[in-house]
């Protein structure tokens, strides 16, 4: 498992470990004698602190959903690319071959025209 990994684990915990360990405190602080008003601003507060915190943990999975399947998108292209480019380097192998083999035939053929030319046969 490399760091990635283990950062992409923990991210989601912390974001709701961080959420409850502020909730917590403010429960005790409105233990603390407040006034109901007070009392009533700090509920808020922790409604809205819950909330963001489930916004966040929810904003995490997605995002970690999405660079998933990009990387997965991504590494199938890749290979793809690697594929395609790796048949023409082939076809284009295959083509010099084939005009290496004919120029020999070339070759060949020439080098006994001249051979004849240089050593006519009088008959």
């Amino acid at each position: 498992m490399d760091a990635k990994d283990d950062n992409r684990k923990r991210l989601k915990p912390a974001v709701e470990d961080h959420g409850a360990i502020l909730m917590a405190e403010a429960e005790i602080d409105q233990t603390n004698g407040a006034s109901p008003e007070m009392e009533l601003h700090i509920t808020q507060i922790l409604e809205k602190l819950d909330s963001f915190t489930n916004l966040v943990s929810e904003l995490l999975e997605s995002g970690k959903t999405m660079f998933k399947e990009l990387s997965n998108e991504f590494e199938e292209r890749m290979i793809t690319i690697h594929k395609e480019q790796t048949e023409k380097w082939m076809d284009e192998i295959k083509e010099l071959r084939l005009l290496d083999t004919s120029n020999e035939e070339a070759h060949a053929l020439l080098h006994n025209a001249r051979y004849l030319l240089q050593n006519p046969h009088v008959d």
